[in-house]
């Protein structure tokens, strides 16, 4: 059974990881692919003006959260040299789904875990501060990555320190502290951190996509109450 089909099983004991959960009713559904042509108006260079983008959309929407990426190829990533290849190219794939949310939001631990790893990965355009939790279902193990984070939520946290389900483990950050991006989490679900601590690829290139879609699976199966919109 591959993690996914696994996730999918379990799906119904997981805990939202934001009060209140995301549905339809709430969630704003965004596109930031090079397809979406108001995207390409931005310039990315400038957190404010995407900031303004961001939740200015959501709230002429009447939503609370904005949500959306998994596999989006994104013009976004050329603004940082943290997304170039070895070859000299640029990663553009994102492998994780973003909650784009007001900074300070509660998150929760979707499952029982240990902290696995964190880090402050304080490069322009990275995750900034970052927690990565190991869980187990059905004796096996995987990974949730919890990126863009507040600095406090790094206070305290230890490796190998015990969550359970539904608790309150770290909050959304603001820029420039997150990485320089508008308010939002980063969520990612990592098979084998292949001895990366702290930190993992949360973006491919597109020659690598078919072994990261594997190794990164949908995140969209811990928000149940929203698939049925995706």
């Amino acid at each position: 059974m591959n993690l996914h089909t696994l996730l999918k099983k379990h799906q119904h004991n997981f805990h939202p990881l934001f009060t209140p959960d995301l549905t339809p009713e709430n969630t704003l559904l965004m596109d930031f692919s090079i397809h979406n042509g108001e995207v390409k108006k931005i310039d990315f260079r400038n957190v404010a003006q995407l900031n303004s983008f961001v939740f200015s959309s959501i709230e002429s929407n009447g939503k609370s959260y904005g949500y959306g990426g998994y596999l989006e190829d994104r013009e976004v990533y050329r603004r940082s040299s943290v997304f170039d290849t070895i070859a000299g190219g640029s990663r553009s794939i994102h492998l994780g789904t973003d909650v784009w949310t007001p900074a300070g939001k509660p998150v929760h631990s979707p499952l029982d875990a240990r902290v696995h790893s964190f880090n402050n990965n304080d490069n322009y355009g990275d995750y900034g501060p970052t927690i990565i939790l190991a869980h187990q279902l059905e004796n096996v193990e995987f990974f949730t990555l919890y990126g863009h984070l507040t600095l406090e939520s790094l206070h305290g946290v230890r490796q190998g320190m015990q969550l359970k389900k539904g608790d309150k483990f770290c909050e959304v950050g603001d820029f420039p502290v997150n990485g320089d991006w508008p308010p939002h989490l980063h969520f990612q679900v990592i098979a084998d951190m292949k001895g990366q601590k702290g930190d993992f690829f949360g973006v491919s290139s597109k020659e690598e996509i078919d072994a990261f879609k594997n190794l990164c699976p949908d995140p969209s199966v811990f928000f149940t109450r929203l698939q049925q919109a995706l």
